[in-house]
């Protein structure tokens, strides 16, 4: 088991070192789905505090996605976005203090449509970075 937990971290510190900006983020969205489906398996086996650091982990993923969000260049769709990862925060601490899976996968199916627009503009962007770079 500790060598695929050491493979793990390999590959995963590989595919970010290796990622250009929009795959970083999309590496965010995966990251962010993952936890939360993994706090909802922990919740329903009543292991509340597995549950807890996964949903604190799927937030601060969130709380990174917030970050990268440019105010300059993506106005009121980065405004928009703000306010939605906001909600999903606060619906993630909900989630976890009431034990509610209909939270996390509200908070889910935001995010994968969030990702699915994303994952559909890869070309585009990967094309604008290349002519910038």
């Amino acid at each position: 088991m500790k060598g695929l937990k050491a493979y793990q971290q390999v590959n995963t510190q590989t595919s970010i070192t290796d990622a250009d900006p929009h795959k970083l983020i999309q590496l965010l969205y995966n990251g962010a789905l993952e936890r939360i489906n993994m706090a909802k398996a922990r919740m329903q086996a009543k292991d509340y505090e597995g549950k807890g650091k996964l949903i604190g982990k799927a937030i601060e993923i969130i709380g990174g996605l917030k970050s990268f969000l440019d105010f300059e260049k993506g106005g009121e769709l980065a405004a928009r976005l703000e306010g939605l990862y906001d909600y999903m925060e606060r619906t993630l601490f909900e989630a976890n203090a009431r034990n509610d899976v209909a939270k996390l996968d509200e908070v889910a199916d935001l995010l994968r449509s969030i990702k699915g627009g994303w994952d559909g503009i890869r070309e585009e962007a990967v094309a604008q970075s290349a002519q910038v770079g």
